[in-house]
């Protein structure tokens, strides 16, 4: 059955989502409603009217330029609230030899059976998964996300039980998460999972901001500054990103 995707948009020459140069394909729809989120216009779920192998046909015109590793990433939104359509692109895409990645926040993720099946289906047809790990205290998580982070965990850990490539992606946000305690907690998490790939910390900035604004909702983290260079290099340090996997 063809699967009908609700995509928000693509970005033709991704270099920072996944390996080499990317094809990205943004989905519409997501239930986090994160205080430091760059793409709030991606929130609202919608019917899908884009067919997987179009989506496909798209990304091929530009297979050439996907060295290094490079193919396909899909983002979001959140990508798992579409996971039939995500599973049908990449069975496509597996069919065609081109290296697949899911970007997501493991959110979705469920451990009942219907559920299970389709996330292993999914993950039959995916090279990577770029699991963003918004904060590892569950409160914490709740406050800046909206929803606590039990679940997200329970995904990392189901994809490393079955040896999922994985990078962990972290946004730095100052007076939030950047604590010695949590970096520290993190650390401890991802050093107990054997499939981390990479840890990538990505500093917060500010430049979706004007979007909150255009969609007529106040910015949640008005006042708060990126991180400096200093805190940054410290994030990297306790959570040893540099180290070899």
């Amino acid at each position: 059955m063809t699967q009908l995707g609700a995509v928000h948009s693509f970005e033709t020459f991704g270099s920072v989502d996944g390996p080499g140069v990317r094809f990205v394909v943004f989905l519409q729809g997501c239930r986090m409603r994160c205080k430091f989120c760059h793409n709030a216009d991606t929130w609202q779920i919608c019917q899908g009217d884009t067919a997987a192998q179009d989506v496909l046909e798209r990304a091929l015109r530009y297979r050439t330029y996907w060295r290094n590793g490079g193919g396909i990433t899909v983002s979001g939104g959140e990508p798992l609230l579409q996971i039939d359509f995500v599973t049908e692109l990449f069975e496509l895409a597996k069919k065609e030899g081109v290296h697949t990645t899911l970007d997501t926040c493991g959110q979705p993720f469920s451990a009942n059976p219907e559920r299970m099946a389709k996330m292993e289906k999914l993950m039959a047809v995916t090279d990577l998964v770029l699991l963003d790990i918004k904060h590892i205290d569950p409160e914490k998580h709740k406050q800046l996300t909206g929803h606590p982070n039990e679940n997200i965990l329970d995904f990392a850990r189901y994809l490393d039980s079955i040896g999922k490539p994985v990078w962990i992606r972290h946004v730095l946000v100052p007076t939030i998460n950047d604590q010695e305690e949590y970096l520290t907690r993190l650390d401890d998490f991802i050093s107990s999972l054997s499939n981390v790939e990479r840890i990538e910390v990505l500093p917060y900035h500010t430049m979706g901001a004007y979007k909150w604004k255009e969609l007529g909702m106040a910015y949640p983290l008005e006042g708060i500054d990126p991180p400096s260079p200093q805190d940054v290099k410290r994030a990297n340090e306790l959570l040893h990103t540099g180290k070899s996997f």
